[in-house]
């Protein structure tokens, strides 16, 4: 937001891809890089939010990334999409910022689903989104950064293994470990705390 206001508004035109709009950008044309903010910038800062537990933190983070993507737009790779990239740079931030801050006293407020069996419910349908919220926060805080990153990429944000192992920095093989021990650590955590959520037969 703050730096949509520093940004010229996008020329009115044939829309154009994300490829062509970062080609333009590289050429120094700022009102293509305000284009490719507007398309990403919400996407970016929810996926920054929900690995560090924090919505203000997330914007932070957001800004920042856009800011270190404008400033190194020679080193993106168009055989990647944009969006994969600037997920990297954000999630580098993030993992930076969570590595560099003591959490253990935090409470997080973090948007991801509850784990067990993919095709089983993993709460109550009567459970609100804030309970949700509340309890991942908490069992949250066992997660290493990498895997915190790994689970929201893939699992929350949808992103497929490989552009987690790019986003991410590792390899493909390294980010289906994180996330398995994240979904293995979250339904330990959860069955020791809040047993009453796990599905039938969960907690194994």
């Amino acid at each position: 937001m703050g730096l949509l206001r520093l940004l010229p508004r996008p020329m009115v035109g044939p829309l154009r891809d994300d490829r062509e709009l970062a080609a333009a950008a590289r050429s120094g044309d700022e009102a293509a890089f305000g284009e490719l903010v507007r398309r990403h910038q919400g996407g970016v800062r929810r996926c920054a939010a929900r690995i560090l537990g924090d919505d203000e933190e997330g914007r932070d983070i957001a800004q920042a990334a856009f800011i270190r993507a404008w400033e190194n737009l020679s080193k993106y790779d168009p055989a990647w999409s944009f969006s994969t990239w600037l997920y990297r740079i954000a999630t580098n931030l993030a993992i930076d910022l969570l590595r560099a801050r003591d959490s253990r006293d935090r409470t997080h407020q973090t948007h991801l689903r509850l784990v067990g069996d993919s095709e089983a419910p993993t709460a109550p349908e009567q459970v609100s989104e804030g309970e949700v919220r509340r309890i991942f926060g908490e069992l949250a805080e066992r997660l290493t950064p990498a895997q915190r990153a790994a689970f929201v990429l893939r699992e929350v944000e949808g992103l497929s293994t490989a552009e987690v192992a790019r986003a991410v920095g590792c390899t493909e093989a390294t980010v289906r470990n994180h996330v398995f021990q994240a979904r293995a650590v979250l339904r330990r955590e959860l069955a020791e705390r809040y047993p009453e959520y796990l599905p039938r037969g969960g907690g194994r």
